[in-house]
């Protein structure tokens, strides 16, 4: 035993300690370096940019995709108005077909009485104001009178 403990305390044998110790701790110290480092491998960037890849190839597809998703979706709903459109139209052919609407109509647009019956116009007192305060309308050419005269007439139908 008194060897080993002359070989503990000796110059050489602390020597041999002190190198493994520092060799152990620059051990565990790379492998932290490494562990840090590991954590981006070859394959984890090669995946990565893979997929980066696909992602950019697929973005202009994709926008196409949805905006003609949605210019098919406009359009539909365009179509769906005309459809409608198109049957108020047809409904408004068939009421015309009838003589009693046809009569109330030119009756109630172009103010005809049958024989017999007095006509007789409502004036609003404030359309009257107005017509008198447009008499600019002597100013103007014939035709321009007479085509105001029809978009009034109109106006007043809707």
């Amino acid at each position: 035993m008194a060897v080993k403990d002359r070989d503990r305390f000796s110059t050489a044998t602390r020597l041999r300690l002190l190198g493994e110790q520092t060799a152990a701790r620059v051990y565990r110290s790379q492998t932290k370096r490494q562990a840090r480092r590991s954590r981006l491998t070859g394959r984890a960037a090669l995946l990565a940019l893979v997929l980066c890849t696909m992602i950019v190839a697929l973005a202009y597809p994709m926008r196409q995709y949805v905006s003609q998703r949605a210019e098919i979706a406009h359009l539909q709903r365009q179509q769906e108005q005309a459809r409608q459109r198109v049957e108020q139209l047809r409904d408004l052919k068939a009421r015309w077909q009838d003589d009693a609407y046809a009569q109330q109509q030119i009756r109630h647009r172009l103010h005809y009485v049958m024989p017999g019956e007095t006509g007789y116009v409502v004036i609003d007192p404030d359309a009257a104001k107005q017509s008198r305060a447009d008499l600019g309308a002597a100013h103007r050419p014939w035709y321009a009178n007479v085509w105001d005269g029809v978009d009034k007439s109109d106006a007043s139908d809707q």
